[in-house]
């Protein structure tokens, strides 16, 4: 059985490689959403498609024409489209900050009662 002869070379690699480790730059106006808000204090009331950072969450102020607002709730609704879900419409539920802080008050005698 014969054997094989390697041979080795200590030549420089012929491409020069360079490696780069950075974050990912974001682009700030992309996390900016249009959402659909809406009032819900009765009668309801529709306050327009609004723009608002997409990790906006519940209990959060916003301002609206000069009005506070805070955010009762957060609904995000898919459609199915050629078998992917798809974002379809965002959704915020507000009251008025006022009536929040009274709903409050009003749930906290009731708990203790």
């Amino acid at each position: 059985m014969a054997m094989a002869s390697a041979q080795f070379s200590c030549r420089k690699p012929r491409f020069n490689y360079r490696i780069e480790c950075r974050k990912k730059e974001r682009n700030r106006d992309r996390d900016i959403h249009p959402f659909i808000v809406v009032d819900v204090t009765p009668p309801t009331k529709n306050l327009g498609i609004r723009s608002f950072p997409n990790n906006i969450h519940c209990g959060e102020s916003i301002t609206i024409e000069g009005q506070t607002y805070t955010v009762k709730g957060v609904t995000h609704r898919y459609q199915l489209r050629k078998g992917k879900y798809e974002p379809s419409e965002k959704r915020l539920d507000v009251l008025s900050t006022g009536r929040y802080i009274l709903n409050l008050y009003l749930e906290n005698l009731f708990e203790k009662s």
